[in-house]
């Protein structure tokens, strides 16, 4: 059976195969980078041609769950003390998040930079300080926005925190398939600063709909005469254009000769 899992700290979700019965909320753990993680169960028997490659081990003891949450009352006092280092250092970083191991003997902290950053001595003066294995991890600004939340213009949950899942490369072709790539990137982009998710919800549907439709700016010609074609609707299938005697006509693509 192939399951959807969450996998914390980071919160990121990954398909897996069970060999138990469970139930979707339900705490897992599974096998991470370094050490053992604990993930809670968001799906379960999903439909999809993709091999998960790893199992769940088991099911979450209550003395995993008591771990886990001792773990995460430590993040603030680690977030503290890197912070304090990375403004003593004056490095030009920011941090996102910690994550701590279940084992408790490894620290990731997430951060994001414009720029490469060396953080070679950071992370010697922040093993000697924790006393722990310690991983700097640069996520991106998409990365960061999921971490945060927060509301679309929309007005829904951000399309990465509510689906969660690996995130897709975002183009501006998915833009130009929806005709909407003229309003300008700011009015196109998530608060991430970066095209937004849901562009590629439809692009695929879009470009099978402008399948035999004409380039926007071309040269066609209609019954009336000879014209350009100034507008395109996907939706409705017609073609706007304006004729070299000034006059715009609407078409369809089987009118045009």
């Amino acid at each position: 059976m192939k399951i959807l899992v969450k996998i914390y700290p980071w919160e990121s979700s990954k398909l897996y195969f069970s060999e138990f019965d469970l139930s979707e909320g339900e705490k897992v753990i599974v096998a991470g980078e370094q050490s053992n993680e604990i993930g809670i169960v968001e799906k379960i028997r999903i439909e999809t041609k993709e091999d998960p490659g790893e199992k769940i081990l088991r099911v979450a003891t209550e003395r995993d769950k008591a771990v886990f949450e001792e773990r995460q009352k430590e993040k603030n006092e680690f977030i503290r003390v890197c912070r304090e280092e990375i403004k003593k250092m004056n490095l030009g970083m920011k941090l996102v998040d910690v994550a701590v191991s279940l084992d408790g003997k490894q620290i990731v902290f997430a951060f994001t930079s414009d720029s490469r950053v060396d953080f070679r001595e950071l992370v010697k003066t922040l093993s000697a300080q924790l006393k722990k294995s310690i991983r700097m991890q640069q996520i991106g600004s998409r990365d960061e926005a999921r971490k945060l939340g927060g509301y679309g213009i929309c007005g829904r949950e951000l399309c990465c925190v509510r689906f969660g899942g690996n995130m897709q490369s975002i183009t501006t072709d998915m833009a130009r398939a929806q005709q909407i790539a003229h309003r300008g990137t700011e009015r196109i982009s998530g608060l991430c600063g970066r095209l937004m998710c849901c562009l590629a919800y439809e692009a695929e549907l879009y470009r099978e709909m402008l399948k035999g439709m004409p380039e926007l700016w071309s040269s066609v010609n209609t019954r009336e005469g000879k014209g350009t074609v100034i507008e395109i609707n996907a939706v409705r299938q017609d073609i706007k254009v304006k004729l070299e005697n000034g006059k715009y006509v609407t078409v369809k693509k089987e009118e045009l000769k």
